[in-house]
């Protein structure tokens, strides 16, 4: 957590392999799976259909992958009546739900999501934050960014508060969160 122009997202930026960092290491335990753009690399004048092979092959997807799990990417979005028009005719919600839909099916051991967990309708928000619960019980590694203290408090069990590109606190998340709010009373 941290104020808008901390380096959240520049770190998980750089964590996903989006960015190079400049000095320092990074070790990871696994594959990176990320949810920081959802839609990045669709194709407006491609179907749905043909964006879900595209978008899945960008987040590194093979065909075959794609294919096993192609039913439950679209069961998932909700939009099986509408993957043969071209992305252009979806509204933004639709855009996300697909977005996220092939994202959450990928094999990963580390998730990077940076406030993408506003998807859609309500409904939908729902059934993406119980997604992540399930990745959570899975044993699975999240690096969250959000402005949402309420979702941090209920996914997180450690917290990390950057100031500046540098950490400042890390613990449980009641007492980061107190100590980010304090930070923000400050100026």
């Amino acid at each position: 957590i941290g104020r808008n122009g901390s380096g959240k997202s520049t770190l998980l930026n750089i964590i996903s392999g989006v960015l190079s960092y400049s000095e320092g290491e990074m070790f990871l335990g696994g594959k990176v799976s990320s949810l920081l753009t959802l839609g990045a690399g669709f194709e407006d004048d491609l179907s749905g259909k043909e964006n879900i092979y595209i978008n899945g092959a960008i987040l590194g997807m093979g065909r075959k992958e794609i294919n096993a799990k192609y039913d439950n990417i679209v069961a998932f979005s909700e939009l099986d009546g509408f993957l043969d028009v071209p992305v252009k005719t979806y509204s933004q919600g639709m855009k996300m739900r697909l977005a996220f839909s092939i994202a959450a099916h990928m094999d990963f051991t580390i998730l990077a999501i940076d406030e993408v967990l506003s998807v859609g309708d309500v409904a939908f928000q729902k059934k993406c934050y119980e997604r992540i619960v399930d990745f959570k019980r899975m044993g699975k590694t999240m690096l969250i960014v959000s402005q949402s203290m309420d979702l941090i408090e209920r996914l997180c069990d450690e917290v990390y508060l950057l100031e500046d590109g540098r950490m400042v606190e890390s613990g449980e998340p009641e007492f980061v969160i107190g100590r980010y709010l304090q930070l923000l009373s400050q100026r």
